[in-house]
């Protein structure tokens, strides 16, 4: 008897933060979404605020259309738009803000309490421009870091979280590169 390997359905998000007006960068990343959204690809964006105005944009002349959850950030000024935001993907529920309101520099507390009383298990944030993915008391914190303007040694940098049905979400990150190459990155730092 011949056995058949199962389709497996991964849903594949986009985490992008704080591109402030480097639209170059921007349309790099959009560019090398759309080309691997046609493999089998990303399903939703996200972005996390300081540049809002730069994704409706970009998305407009790149083509890489999906669905956009946004919530802006202290350098947004789009006040239809949300501070923070819960969302589910893949069964997962997932807490979104920028961070500037959760005094992050002085640890992820706050961050962690909020998440704790949404009952979201993993924190998506932007605000530091430094990549990040850690478990602070059980809850899930990813930041992916700065499309446009980087503070860490990594340079510019993206997330992508992937969410395979009864598995724990999956963050992969990805820098870009000289001259426009968009790269796994191993490690974050």
């Amino acid at each position: 008897m011949e056995s058949q390997a199962k389709s497996v359905d991964i849903q594949r998000l986009l985490v992008l933060s704080d591109t402030h007006g480097n639209i170059c960068a921007l349309e790099t990343v959009l560019n090398w979404a759309k080309a691997y959204s046609q493999s089998g690809g990303i399903n939703t964006a996200v972005f996390l605020g300081d540049g809002i105005s730069d994704i409706k944009r970009v998305v407009a002349s790149t083509g890489f259309l999906c669905e956009w959850k946004m919530v802006r950030g202290n350098n947004d000024f789009d006040h239809t738009l949300p501070l923070s935001d819960i969302f589910d993907f893949g069964g997962h529920k997932l807490f979104l803000c920028h961070g500037h309101r959760y005094s992050i520099y002085n640890g992820y507390y706050p961050l962690v309490e909020s998440a704790r009383n949404l009952n979201a298990e993993a924190v998506l944030f932007g605000h530091t421009h430094v990549p990040c993915h850690e478990k602070d008391d059980n809850i899930l914190l990813i930041n992916p870091g700065s499309v446009g303007r980087p503070r860490s040694r990594t340079g510019a940098t993206f997330a992508v979280i992937g969410c395979e049905p009864g598995k724990p979400l999956e963050a992969e990150f990805w820098g870009i590169a000289d001259k426009g190459k968009v790269n796994p990155l191993t490690h974050i730092s």
